[in-house]
């Protein structure tokens, strides 16, 4: 899909593929007798997870929209709303899931214009604009790939920023 017309979700297109990238290297780094480590309470499987299936949900133009994807929510929504999935997930596939979010990013903000970034989030719970809702969803994508990062540095295993664009 072409690059958004629109230079404000340009930009945010190119800060969400930075934070993708940054996520993916946090992941990829992560050695498997670290994937279990807690993060606060939750182990750094789901803290990943977790963040995925927030990003992909707000990518999209509403609430309604979103729909589970049986690869990656294989119990449809009890796997969001419960405190746990309904099983673990390994690094191949949360590495498969980061990029189909990859993929939605780009495509959600492709179809987005002046007028759709000055419209509702979509989000009835989140009652702003939707350039506000990108911005809140990469500030939690941040903050999630903050804390895995701040794990692995613990580790002496480090991870490097990305500026902008997501480098393949």
């Amino acid at each position: 899909m072409p690059p958004p017309k629109d230079p404000l979700a340009h930009a945010l297109l190119s800060q969400f593929e930075a934070a993708f990238a940054m996520l993916r290297n946090c992941m990829r780094a992560c050695p498997a007798e670290l994937w279990d480590a807690p993060i606060a309470k939750y182990p750094f499987w789901l803290v990943a997870y977790h963040v995925l299936y927030c990003t992909d949900g707000y990518l999209a133009t509403t609430q309604e929209a979103w729909q589970p994807h049986p690869t990656f929510h294989p119990a449809g929504f009890a796997d969001i709303n419960s405190e746990y999935p309904s099983r673990n997930f390994s690094q191949p596939e949360l590495l498969a899931y980061l990029d189909f979010c990859l993929t939605t990013a780009r495509n959600s903000l492709a179809a987005e214009t002046a007028a759709t970034l000055t419209g509702p989030s979509g989000f009835p719970r989140l009652p702003f604009c939707r350039t506000q809702l990108h911005l809140y969803n990469l500030r939690h994508l941040q903050h999630h790939t903050g804390q895995l990062t701040a794990l692995l540095h613990r580790h002496n295993i480090q991870t490097p920023w990305v500026k902008s664009g997501y480098p393949e």
